[in-house]
């Protein structure tokens, strides 16, 4: 058993997918490897995911330590902006490994 930010799975493929499962994490991530984001930048990028779930999967996201939430308040209108940590940045070959999968099944198996 493993126990990370007060969740606990039973080995470690689990807490793997704990963290970047689900159908938005990854995408989300996937969008961060190369740019910061704003919120409605993340929304045009991702424009079928819901304001509700984005907002929800960016916290988690940010609670686990994958992205940091930066806030500029310095002058109106609040700026709000989203990068990768280190941490975050440790499962970008992860990442790179869905998206060099994926472009296989593109080539290979979607019909043209």
């Amino acid at each position: 058993m493993y126990t990370f930010k007060g969740k606990t799975y039973p080995c470690c493929t689990s807490l793997t997918m704990g963290i970047i499962g689900g159908k938005w994490k990854t995408v989300i991530l996937y969008h961060l490897i190369n740019n910061t984001l704003r919120y409605n930048e993340l929304r045009k990028e991702i424009p079928s995911v819901t304001e509700r779930t984005l907002s929800l999967q960016l916290k988690t996201l940010e609670h686990d330590g994958l992205i940091e939430r930066k806030v500029y308040t310095s002058k109106p209108p609040l700026k709000v902006e989203y990068t990768l940590t280190d941490f975050g940045k440790s499962v970008i070959p992860l990442i790179q490994s869905i998206i060099d999968w994926g472009e296989y099944v593109i080539e290979k198996h979607v019909e043209k």
